[in-house]
């Protein structure tokens, strides 16, 4: 269900100006410049109304964290709920509205340690496969854009998405360092921040699937698969 437009959502956004990075090819990779430190980088995509970014931000202090959303007013609760937290937080939390087809025009090779992919849209269609997150040609983006070693750390509560995420992990020959198809009842859940999307699904009864993969290489696909993504 698309989102009913909010009335001032502009005014609203602008008045969050400090925690917004309005222009991030303006910065030509420079990030360290936004937040005053070198500290390692990391990004989710997709940060929907801001709980996890928020809840990531006061739970690794000694990292620094862009939070993408592609829709302004769904951007807008998330920078209005990190402006509120802001003085019981660290500085270390930005945010980008925008698409993540445009990732690699924002963020140098190689300068995030990890991705977090959470309850993205699982463009149910076959012939939609290629525009979910972690299809072939975005993994061959982040592994262009993850230091050695990095992480994607993905969390949904569809199974299909899950399941053929997995397959896609497996075929591209990624280390997946982490695996459940139950996260909550899980040891590994004791540090897990949630989503406001998690917390619903949870509480319905849904098993929340969760996968850590290791890119330790950069990706390079087959021509065939190229022209797919495209």
């Amino acid at each position: 269900m698309r989102m009913r437009k909010k009335k001032h959502s502009a005014e609203r956004i602008a008045a969050c100006g400090g925690l917004l990075i309005a222009d991030p090819l303006s910065l030509h990779g420079n990030f360290g410049e936004i937040f005053g430190n070198g500290r390692p980088l990391m990004l989710e995509i997709g940060c929907g109304k801001g709980d996890f970014a928020v809840g990531l931000s006061s739970a690794e202090p000694e990292k620094n964290l862009i939070a993408l959303e592609r829709v302004p007013d769904v951007a807008m609760f998330a920078l209005e709920k990190a402006a509120a937290t802001a003085e019981e937080r660290p500085d270390n939390l930005r945010f980008i509205i925008g698409n993540a087809a445009y990732l690699e025009d924002w963020f140098p090779p190689h300068s995030l340690e990890r991705i977090y992919v959470n309850f993205c849209d699982p463009w149910p269609k076959k012939g939609y496969h290629k525009r979910r997150l972690t299809a072939p040609s975005f993994l061959a983006a982040y592994s262009r854009l993850l230091v050695p070693g990095g992480e994607l750390r993905f969390k949904t509560d569809n199974s299909d998405l899950f399941e053929w995420s997995v397959e896609q992990f497996e075929s591209l020959g990624l280390e997946i360092t982490f695996i459940t198809r139950d996260l909550h009842s899980d040891p590994a859940n004791a540090g897990n921040v949630e989503t406001e999307y998690e917390k619903r699904f949870s509480s319905m009864g849904v098993p929340i699937k969760s996968a850590h993969v290791r890119f330790d290489r950069e990706i390079v696909l087959p021509e065939k698969e190229k022209k797919n993504a495209e």
